[in-house]
């Protein structure tokens, strides 16, 4: 498959901002590097502070225009619109993911299916009744009634991990409910958010409504959570980083969503359908290699079939093709930079000098793919859940096993971290599953499967791992303003 793409033409790919492609305002450029091959794929504006506040301006004038008052089936109709030019253009956007993070091909051919479904659902929710009527005891006449009103200017902070999807989460409600939007893309992989903004601009959406501002996050990204003008930001990322966000973000009490890191306990009891379970809690971990915020990295396996359950995870994992992300045969394409890959290769000293047994992986692939960012799945055993492997995210493919002897072990050491944004367990006893899940401290739990997810179902996190809704109607409502009217009807 070709590594050229039409979207890659220019010398430098500029910022989008009010409807237009421009350069940032110190001149800096940054270089986009294909992950599979460490060669150049472009050059990027690098968005700085100056080049935030020209977006947020021009989202801020958008939204006081027309822009938030389009009538519902208008706004529905738009989003329709917005769809079919991306199904019209998205092989050239899933090849341009590819370049960009490194998912291999035959993952990002399936995206389209999840836009599809991203994009009807928050159409379908941009002509639903909002506001409310109350009864209310006041002596008189007076009718209460509540309104829901778009927020205004969103800023979202996306990751480099998979941001084709990711930034649908921002895109979708804010076009359902008429809020503006400043996309923040990470230097690792800012390209489909650019490709989107033209893509949308293209379709008919007015100048303003999204723009798009790649750059380094303590400058870029730290202006846009704490910009006074910026109604809410949503963050993606690392717990460290999400915790400055919010720091930044008390500048003018904006709303703030934030999704960060997980250690997600994965538990496979002795009753559960062993194959089935070995194959998902490799997916589980593996998929997307290891980037995935809510991967089950910790493995927690009944002890009576310890040995032969985690041989038979491993055994999955060796199965999966690495290689080159264009190779339509790969599975597992590699780690998103240079810096990813030195983290994750750090942690395999980490799990050596811990004690840690390999069962598989643990190592950097050479031969034809030694230029790219790649390593081994990797399956460690003898794992002590106080171990930094069993405690700390590493964003690899790198799965920790711990093995328990109870039902009542496992929920502790499932609950034993910091972290709380998913767990999983695999059994055939209903009353096991509906026990464990329940106790489970994670914002979303899965049983007998890994990592399914709907853009009409709500997804959150808790502890360390964040707040607020993402997919839902939940998920609507944090894009809207409540207003309480009263009216004197005598």
């Amino acid at each position: 498959m070709s590594t050229s793409h039409p979207f890659l033409s220019r010398p430098v790919l500029p910022l989008f901002i009010d409807g237009k492609w421009v350069q940032a305002r110190s001149g800096e450029t940054f270089d986009c590097v294909n992950p599979s091959t460490g060669a150049l794929l472009t050059k990027v504006a690098r968005g700085g502070a100056e080049d935030i506040d020209a977006a947020v301006t021009a989202a801020r004038k958008a939204f006081n225009g027309d822009w938030r008052k389009l009538k519902p089936l208008d706004r529905q109709n738009l989003m329709h619109k917005v769809l079919a030019a991306i199904e019209e253009r998205f092989e050239e956007l899933a090849l341009l993911e590819t370049l960009d993070m490194g998912a291999p091909i035959a993952r990002t051919s399936t995206f389209r299916r999840w836009i599809q479904l991203a994009f009807r659902f928050y159409a379908s929710q941009a002509v639903q009744p909002r506001g409310t009527v109350f009864a209310n005891s006041v002596p008189g006449e007076f009718m209460s009634y509540s309104l829901k009103q778009p927020l205004g200017v969103v800023g979202a902070i996306i990751p480099w991990n998979g941001p084709l999807i990711t930034q649908l989460w921002s895109i979708c409600p804010s076009l359902a409910t008429g809020c503006t939007l400043v996309l923040k893309p990470a230097e690792e992989a800012p390209l489909s958010a650019l490709m989107m903004a033209e893509i949308l601009t293209q379709a008919g959406v007015p100048p303003g409504v999204i723009n798009v501002v790649p750059g380094p996050g303590p400058t870029a990204g730290s202006a846009l959570a704490a910009h006074m003008d910026v109604d809410r930001v949503t963050f993606t990322g690392s717990t460290a980083t999400g915790r400055r966000i919010v720091e930044a973000s008390a500048s003018n009490l904006k709303r703030v969503s934030v999704e960060l890191g997980g250690k997600s306990p994965d538990i496979v009891f002795a009753d559960a359908n062993l194959d089935a379970a070995a194959v998902g809690a490799a997916m589980g971990c593996f998929n997307n290699t290891g980037q995935v915020c809510y991967a089950g990295t910790r493995l927690l396996v009944e002890r009576s079939i310890y040995g032969t359950f985690i041989e038979k995870v491993a055994a999955a994992g060796r199965a999966l093709r690495v290689g080159d992300s264009l190779d339509p045969s790969t599975q597992l394409g590699p780690l998103a930079s240079r810096a990813q890959l030195d983290r994750v290769a750090n942690y395999f000293d980490v799990a050596r000098a811990e004690g840690a047994r390999f069962v598989s992986g643990g190592d950097r692939v050479g031969g034809p793919l030694a230029n790219g960012y790649f390593v081994t799945p990797t399956v460690l055993a003898d794992v002590h859940n106080d171990m930094r492997i069993a405690r700390e995210e590493v964003f690899g493919p790198v799965l920790a096993a711990i093995p328990f002897d109870t039902e009542e072990e496992a929920i502790r050491l499932a609950n034993d971290t910091s972290y709380g944004l998913a767990g999983a367990l695999w059994s055939r006893d209903v009353g096991r599953v509906h026990r464990v899940t329940s106790e489970l401290r994670v914002g979303m739990a899965w049983a007998n499967c890994y990592g399914v997810t709907d853009p009409s179902v709500p997804m959150a996190g808790t502890r360390s791992s964040g707040y607020g809704v993402k997919g839902g109607p939940f998920h609507i409502d944090e894009y809207l303003t409540a207003k309480t009217v009263w009216l004197n009807t005598q």
